[in-house]
């Protein structure tokens, strides 16, 4: 299917990517990191996530996002209000917003 896709529409079946820069606070040490999240899809479904350059074992798609984990941080990252919310087992939570990084 994906390839009859490419043969009567290449712009359609063209994959596409994009990159978020997202400043995330992390408490209780109200520290601020930049993570890079770059995600890879084609007309059918997104097809590779990464954080920081770390391709996740797996990861979910939800209504508004897609939610992972990456080294003991459960994140979820909200696509349609480029909000992220991660969560450290309970010890340590980050928040914050994402921008379309330039190409």
């Amino acid at each position: 299917m994906g390839l009859a896709l490419a043969v009567f529409n290449p712009v359609l079946a063209a994959p596409s990517s994009v990159v978020l820069n997202c400043a995330v606070v992390y408490l209780p040490q109200r520290s601020t990191w930049v993570r890079e999240v770059r995600i890879d899809w084609d007309a059918k479904a997104i097809r590779r996530l990464r954080i920081d350059g770390v391709e996740p074992y797996g990861f979910s798609l939800v209504p508004h996002g897609v939610v992972t984990a990456v080294d003991n941080e459960r994140i979820q990252i909200e696509l349609s209000a480029r909000q992220w919310q991660s969560d450290f087992r309970g010890l340590a939570t980050g928040r914050g917003r994402c921008t379309t990084a330039p190409d």
